[in-house]
């Protein structure tokens, strides 16, 4: 694969539709589309990726391995613990960090993971954030 290079990815509309976007089919997903940057070979290992939520889209709710780095490039970022992120908030989740991600009107993140995450049932007392019709 040769070098990627984006120009302005914080600007409105952030869509890239000449990138091969591949629904991301899972249990407990829906409408949520990724683009690989870069992964290894061993599933261990990190990987970058291009996150797109069509509005209503949420992931999976999941348990992270290692450290995951969410950039929001367009649109928001909903947080199951009812925290929002808009265009240009970092976040960075820990080790061991549970959550489900969403958007109510659609966004496009830019996501780095060091291990993969592992889907989980939440425990009582965790919320998981139904998205917008």
């Amino acid at each position: 694969m040769s070098d990627l290079f984006f120009s302005d990815v914080l600007r409105d509309g952030f869509a890239m539709p000449e990138l091969p976007w591949v629904p991301w089919v899972e249990p407990g997903r829906a409408g949520v589309e990724h683009c690989v940057l870069w992964t290894t070979d061993d599933r261990n290992e990190s990987v970058g990726l291009l996150l797109r939520f069509p509005p209503g889209a949420h992931g999976d709710f999941h348990e992270h391995l290692g450290h995951e780095l969410m950039l929001v490039l367009h649109g928001q970022l909903d947080h199951s613990d009812g925290r929002s992120f808009g265009r240009g908030d970092l976040v960075v989740e820990e080790p061991g960090s549970r959550h489900q991600m969403s958007s109510a009107n659609g966004c496009t993140v830019l996501a780095v993971r060091t291990r993969p995450a592992a889907p989980r049932t939440p425990r009582a007392g965790e919320v998981v954030r139904e998205p917008a019709p």
